[in-house]
């Protein structure tokens, strides 16, 4: 089954816990991209000690799952330049939500 994650929080425990489902579905034996939009391109910036994001991010992506982070919230709306994930858009959102057996949100 192929997962969607779109996080649009920049809770850390809620996109914390949005990574750790994400590596659950891998393990799993599914897939899963993940879509960071809005406050939720914040993600690699927002990790605690309780709630390691970034470290979650990392392993994420070696466990194979796949992360972009929309370039129109991070460069235009607050003038970060991510470097834990690729640059997508909203075309790359729709492609994944396309292609998703599900999609859940954060």
């Amino acid at each position: 089954m192929k997962i969607g994650i779109i996080i649009s929080s920049k809770d850390p425990e809620t996109v914390w816990n949005a990574f750790r489902y994400g590596e659950h579905i891998i393990k799993a034996g599914d897939s899963v991209k993940v879509f960071l939009t809005g406050p939720g391109v914040e993600a690699e910036r927002i990790g605690t000690e309780q709630f390691p994001v970034t470290e979650m991010m990392k392993n994420l992506e070696s466990l194979g799952g796949e992360i972009l982070c929309c370039g129109t919230c991070a460069k235009k709306l607050r003038g970060l330049e991510p470097q834990a994930c690729p640059i997508g858009g909203l075309k790359d959102m729709h492609q994944m939500v396309k292609e998703s057996d599900r999609v859940v949100t954060f």
